[in-house]
Order: structure tokens, then sequence, then C-alpha cells
């Protein structure tokens, strides 16, 4: 069944978008936005995490790089945007302050770091997720991890919409947490303020992104390599916040509100009926509309309206993959990497494979949300 109606015959072009200048020299792995200007932060398998002004029209200018010992695979900015923390391959997470051009090891797993978010709470808690199948909290003032959470496989993916942080690990596993008392959610006895649930959709989750709470209630979206995406409540309609994740069952996850859609699948010109299926790499919020964007292996990036179910715009935007996506801090601006997402492996990785960062400037009817039906 067909969640999603389209208000359009066709979609954008992506002729108009600006590349930026200078960019990365492999695959673009993740893209951040502060939230105090439009400076945007790049992790790449080059080993580095490069910085950017993005000004009107889409102009760009490189304003700072540092280095990993290994792929960087995750960034994220502190809540007042004076800092970045990325983590990578290297197994280490690394903090560069913009004020001084300084980057230094925040924190350490044992495999590498796949997702790193900032918690904006006691100050700032960094929360790193990895592939030795633990998330670890850290207090940037202290060198050890303030407490260590033990998850049911490796870290695929995390997000964070306080109070709500979801993982998405190997297995299907979703796990979320309740950031919302901090005194007790980073004891090690911690997992009993967590809930456990399986994917909704059947194959290897790519992305878990959360969303704020609306009217509809706050929750979160997820990706998955099967070119699906579903979104999935965890409170009830006419709340406003998330009040008590302890005593929510999985029967709550099967409440009306939740939904899964297909997207990022080609199907052949006629006669014949062949599908081909691609990844959902990246799932982006609107930080004022609440509408969300998805990018796939194919080519293509999608603008939704979740809650009337509407697909907004459509556009083939690369020949190739897109890898990550992000919205500035007012909406106005949204940047895609076109560049290899690894759907296919160390083989798939052959010469050639553009890596580009993309700015595209909103339009009211590409991220505003559809008027209600009556």
């Amino acid at each position: 069944m067909a969640f999603f109606s389209s208000t359009t015959a066709s979609g954008l072009t992506a002729q108009k978008d600006v590349e930026v200048s200078e960019p990365p020299t492999d695959s673009i792995s993740s893209l951040a936005f502060s939230n105090q200007a439009d400076y945007l932060a790049v992790g790449s398998w080059d080993n580095s995490v490069r910085i950017y002004e993005i000004g009107p029209g889409g102009k760009s200018q490189g304003k700072a790089m540092y280095q990993h010992e290994g792929p960087v695979l995750s960034v994220c900015w502190s809540q007042d945007g004076t800092k970045i923390v990325s983590g990578g391959a290297d197994n280490a997470a690394r903090m560069f302050d913009t004020a001084t051009g300084q980057a230094t090891q925040v924190a350490q797993h044992d495999a590498p770091i796949k997702a790193v978010r900032w918690v904006d709470t006691q100050g700032g808690i960094l929360a790193t997720g990895s592939w030795d199948k633990t998330i670890k909290y850290w207090d940037l003032r202290t060198p050890q991890a303030v407490a260590t959470v033990s998850l049911p496989e490796r870290c695929y993916s995390m997000d964070v919409q306080y109070p709500l942080m979801v993982v998405g690990t190997a297995e299907r596993h979703i796990q979320i947490f309740n950031l919302s008392n901090p005194t007790t959610v980073f004891k090690a006895s911690q997992t009993s303020l967590s809930q456990t649930m399986q994917s909704p959709l059947k194959l290897q989750t790519r992305v878990v992104t959360c969303f704020k709470a609306s009217t509809t209630g706050q929750g979160f979206a997820v990706g998955s390599v099967e070119g699906r995406a579903a979104f999935q409540y965890i409170e009830d309609k006419d709340s406003a916040h998330v009040q008590n994740l302890l005593c929510f069952l999985e029967t709550d996850f099967r409440k009306r509100n939740n939904f899964s859609f297909r997207c990022h699948r080609v199907t052949a010109a006629p006669p014949s009926k062949d599908v081909t299926i691609y990844a959902v790499n990246d799932i982006s919020f609107h930080p004022a509309h609440g509408t969300f964007s998805t990018c796939g292996g194919d080519g293509t990036i999608g603008f939704w309206d979740k809650d009337a179910r509407v697909r907004l715009k459509t556009f083939d935007a690369a020949p190739g993959p897109i890898s990550s996506t992000a919205f500035n801090r007012d909406g106005s601006i949204f940047v895609y990497a076109v560049s290899y997402d690894w759907s296919k492996g160390h083989a798939g990785m052959t010469t050639g494979h553009p890596n580009k960062l993309m700015v595209h400037q909103c339009k009211d009817d590409e991220v505003k949300k559809k008027p209600a039906k009556r």
C-alpha cells in the first residue's frame, strides 16, 4: 500500500544547485550544520573533517580542516556552535575548537565510532556509538567516560532529539533511551531506562533520525537498505512531551500513526516490470516545518510531509549515490553529498566515483507542509 501521494508530476532539477569548492577527496560520510551560523562540518573517508561557510547564493568558503587517523564516520556540533565533534575508524572521537583552531581527542572505543551526538544537558554531554557494541557518555571536562551502555549489536546509526535518543544496530535492533533524567540515565543501571525493539523494516538499518514533538507526537524515522523508510511514534497523539518511556510497551509502536513507505526504487521502462532497489542513506528533518528529506543510492532526493503523507518534491540530483544530507539552522539551505555510499562494499569502490557537495536553496513549495484536507 502506498502511504505517500505525489503533488507533482515531475520533480525539480539540480541544475541550479551550487557545487562547493574544494570538497573531500574520498567518500563523504556525514554532514552537520551549526545551529548558530551557516557553517557546515563534513566528515569523509580521506580521514578529514572540513568546515565550510555557506554564504548567500550557495557560495562557499573553506574555513578549517583537521585530521583523524582513519576514515571519519560521523560529525556533530556543540549546542553553542563553538565546537565540532567527530568519530572515526581510528576508534577515537576528536573535538575541534573553532576559537583556537585546535583538535584534541575526547573519547576512545575498542572499535570504530560510527556515531557522535551532542546531548544538551548538564552543560553538554557527548554520546558516542561504536561497532564495539557500546554507547559511551562523556563529560568533556574529564578524560574517562561517565557511563558505558551495552548494545545488542554494533551501532550503525544514532540520533538525539532531547530527551529522546534512538540507536539503530546490526541485526535490525533499535534501542530507545529517555535522557530526561541524566542523574539516572548515565548510571550503569541505565538499561532499565531503555526499550529495545526490532526495526519495522525487514532488512538492515541504514539510518535512524529523531523528529521534534508535534501535534502527532514525538518519535523517529528509520531508513534501510531495502528502499523503504518507516515512522515510529513513542507517545500518545495528544501528549506534547515524552512523559514516561519506562512504561511504554512494544505494542505502543503499532499505533495507527506508525507507517512505512517505499522510496528510492527505480522501475524499468515497459514492457519490463523489473524494480531496482537502492538504500535509503539519510533522512533529514526541516528545522521549521517538520517536513523531511530522504536520499538514496539511486541519486535522487525526495522532500516529504509525514503528517499529510504527501511527497512534496523529488529530483534527480546526481548520476550516482547521495550519501548524506543536512538542512541549515533555519531550513533555507539544503546540502547534499554526491558520493559512493558503500552499499556494494569495497568491491563497489571503483575509480571515477564523484565526491561533491551541492548547495540547494529551498523553496516554500518544497518544504512547507500541505494544508490539512477538510
